[in-house]
């Protein structure tokens, strides 16, 4: 692992985002939270990415939220809230990001944790941790919640929002939030770098069209999200990709895409 608080690299399509803190349980501090929001940038903006990991360092906690610690240091030298200093204090900027993103949570996720689990597409969790929205239990919010009743049923997300209690991963996994329970960290990361690869061998125009369409569906409901899907999609059926499928099933050949 990289001193850096956030470590970064790219291998074969695959860029792989570590929160490197693991004496304060991958807490979120300011620097991790700009470090990110710059990394999404990035990630949108190469085109030799078309997935990405996140993921963190292993200590028993994916990520325990906000560093409060800092929190109450920056209140007690500025008078300001932390959310105050931070550019995108919610991680909207990850939700934008047009490419897949798979969190590869190696430990209990809650608060901030949740926030990056949420924002993620596809997860991974590890046996025996536990995750939730601990907010009411330190007297913070979470607006950024919004988002989760597309994907838990509505009285689950407010038990969550309402008790701050913990759950666990099982129980996210039968709802559906988590999309597979491996056995320890690195069982977590090679289920994630597998999910990873294979989207990044598939063509990327309808991987990117799939996210859209249902970010849209999720944003305008289903009529109006329905014909969003299909403005995405006239991209996909008019590119060269969508000749190249069918003439490499053809051929019995592995297909070239070149993302147009």
């Amino acid at each position: 692992m990289s001193e850096a608080p956030v470590s970064f690299h790219v291998e074969e399509g695959v860029a792989t985002i570590c929160i490197n803190r693991p004496a304060q349980r991958n807490a979120l501090s300011i620097a991790v939270c700009e470090r990110l929001l710059e990394l999404w940038d990035e990630v949108e903006d190469r085109g030799d990415i078309r997935v990405a990991i996140i993921t963190s360092a292993d200590c028993g906690t994916f990520s325990a939220g906000m560093d409060l610690k800092e929190a109450a240091r920056v209140r007690a030298e500025t008078g300001k809230d932390m959310l105050e200093m931070l550019r995108d204090p919610f991680h909207q900027r990850m939700r934008q990001v047009s490419k897949p993103i798979i969190a590869a949570m190696t430990g209990h996720f809650t608060a901030g944790g949740m926030v990056l689990a949420a924002n993620s597409d596809l997860r991974v969790g590890m046996q025996g941790t536990r995750g939730g929205i601990s907010e009411s239990k330190v007297g913070r919010g979470s607006p950024w919640g919004v988002p989760m009743l597309w994907m838990l049923p509505q009285p689950f997300l407010l038990e969550l929002m309402f008790t701050g209690d913990l759950h666990p991963i099982e129980r996210f996994h039968e709802l559906g939030f988590v999309n597979y329970v491996e056995a320890d960290p690195d069982a977590v990361r090679a289920r994630a770098d597998r999910l990873a690869r294979t989207i990044a061998d598939n063509a990327p125009l309808t991987v990117w069209a799939a996210k859209k369409s249902v970010g849209a569906a999720m944003d305008l409901g289903c009529a109006e999200g329905l014909e969003a899907a299909k403005r995405f999609h006239e991209r996909v059926y008019s590119s060269a990709d969508a000749i190249e499928g069918p003439r490499a099933f053809a051929e019995k050949r592995a297909p070239r895409w070149v993302g147009a």
